[in-house]
This record gives C-alpha cells, structure tokens and sequence, in this order.
C-alpha cells in the first residue's frame, strides 16, 4: 500500500511551489504542487468529470487515492 505524506510534507511541497510561483516560474509551480498527493475525494470528481485517462495523465501525485480507493479504482 502506498504511504501518505505528512502534512509538513505536504507544506513544504506548498510552500517551495508558491516560492517558484512568486518568482515567475509557473509551471515549475505546476511541478511541484502536483508532487504533492491529489485528496481523494477531488480524484473521484475528477474521474468522473473527465474520465480515468485524464486523471492518470495530470501528472498529479496519485497515492492517498490508491491508499484510500485501491489500485483497481485507477485501473477502472
């Protein structure tokens, strides 16, 4: 099973994305923030607004919604 991240973790994946956002670097700031995990309950929108292929192709770090959904959810 995966492992979650803390929520210091998740801070300071917030905190350097925001940093890279401020000094004019975007989509270094999209980088980054997607290495932090996407909650769950926004990956069930999302799969069911735009479909699974959408979801695994962001490039959103996907563990807490494997933990939480199984690895079956992302393969359905």
């Amino acid at each position: 099973m995966p492992q979650t991240m803390t929520l210091d973790e998740k801070l300071a994946i917030s905190m350097k994305a925001c940093a890279l956002y401020q000094a004019g670097d975007e989509d270094g700031a999209s980088r980054v923030i997607r290495t932090a995990p996407l909650p769950p309950y926004l990956a069930k929108v999302f799969k069911d607004k735009l479909g699974i292929k959408p979801l695994l192709e962001s490039g959103w770090n996907l563990s807490e919604v494997e933990a939480e959904f199984g690895s079956s959810w992302l393969n359905a």
